[in-house]
């Protein structure tokens, strides 16, 4: 090609480019007289929405999905352009779409210091309504006592919890003396006075012991100081013919822990299995809610552990009591006879 053609021929293309570029933008900026004004979709269920854009030949898509307590679950919530916008035929218009609202369970709040209800609300999107404060020889201090609504009712996210929750009790309590009463009676003493009961120990004690359901012995003794929240733990006689085993009733707590990548509102299979003289049993087997707080008391024979299950593993093991080893080999005595040695 001779030199002298090189530029005219690169002008004539630069020239080109700069025309069809120069009506591409004028395109764009300034729409043809036929435009499309954009009818407000908002309101408008997903499929009806994508009828009418269909029939004004306007194309459409979902963009995002959005939770929202104004717009029911599969109605348009947002849309662009916005409605009133002179549009081109075959513009694509982008949706935004109602989740409708997002329920959950609320959490179990009991029994929790106020940094672990702080963590629990956050997680949970629930606010921190009004807190209480009332005397409690239960609770530990700054530690809930109970909550408004109930754990595990159906809340929305940004729902409130009122809580009540313990300024303490009294520092010191003197411990009555239980010895010699019926369980009953020493339940009710110790409910009147303010005392929280901790292990129940049934011993069998020989035919020289106390009468079935007395309590033989105590810890504290009576007449000491304990703080409120120490259990005073009875040793209970099963009764002069009776032989062999130590029988305890203990109070158990336990929390359902949080499974990592759980989904939201999903419940975890939860097992408490007791093992003890007699072999071993289920105490509880239910689906139950993580965070949840199990309140339940164990009776069990003997040497004894509680094993506790989520879906099938085991997460934690509690030791309920040792059984001393002579107990097994102590038989039951026959009464002196009158006038013996």
């Amino acid at each position: 090609m001779p030199r002298d053609w090189v530029f005219p021929i690169v002008l004539a293309c630069f020239v080109g480019v700069l025309v069809w570029f120069g009506h591409a933008i004028a395109d764009f900026l300034l729409p043809p007289a036929t435009t499309i004004p954009v009818p407000s979709f908002v309101g408008q269920t997903e499929g009806d929405a994508d009828a009418e854009a269909r029939r004004l030949n306007l194309g459409a898509r979902v963009i995002d999905r959005a939770i929202s307590d104004r717009y029911p679950k599969g109605v348009i919530v947002n849309q662009r352009p916005d409605a009133g916008t002179q549009v081109r035929p075959g513009r694509q218009m982008s949706f935004v779409v109602s989740d409708g609202v997002f329920s959950r369970l609320m959490p179990d709040l009991r029994y929790q210091s106020m940094r672990e209800v702080s963590l629990d609300l956050s997680r949970s999107r629930v606010q921190l309504g009004k807190v209480t404060y009332e005397k409690s020889d239960v609770i530990p201090q700054g530690h809930v006592i109970s909550q408004d609504p109930a754990p595990l009712t159906n809340v929305v996210e940004g729902d409130t919890v009122n809580l009540v929750v313990s300024k303490g009790g009294a520092s010191s309590l003197p411990v009555p003396n239980f010895v010699g009463m019926s369980i009953e009676q020493a339940r009710a003493l110790a409910a009147k006075n303010s005392i929280k009961l901790g292990q129940i120990v049934w011993t069998p004690l020989g035919v020289h012991g106390p009468p079935h359901g007395r309590v033989a012995r105590q810890t504290p003794a009576a007449g000491s100081k304990i703080g409120s929240f120490q259990p005073v733990s009875l040793q209970v006689s099963a009764g002069p013919n009776e032989s062999g085993y130590i029988i305890r009733q203990v109070h158990v707590l336990a929390s359902v822990p949080v499974p990592e990548n759980l989904a939201p509102g999903a419940s975890v299979k939860v097992r408490l299995m007791v093992r003890d003289a007699t072999g071993s049993y289920d105490a509880y087997q239910a689906y139950a809610q993580p965070g949840q707080k199990l309140d339940f008391t164990v009776t069990a024979v003997g040497t004894s552990v509680v094993d506790f299950f989520v879906d099938g593993v085991l997460v934690g093991e509690t030791r309920l009591g040792n059984e001393p080893a002579v107990i097994y080999n102590e038989k039951p005595h026959p009464s002196p006879s009158p006038g013996g040695p």
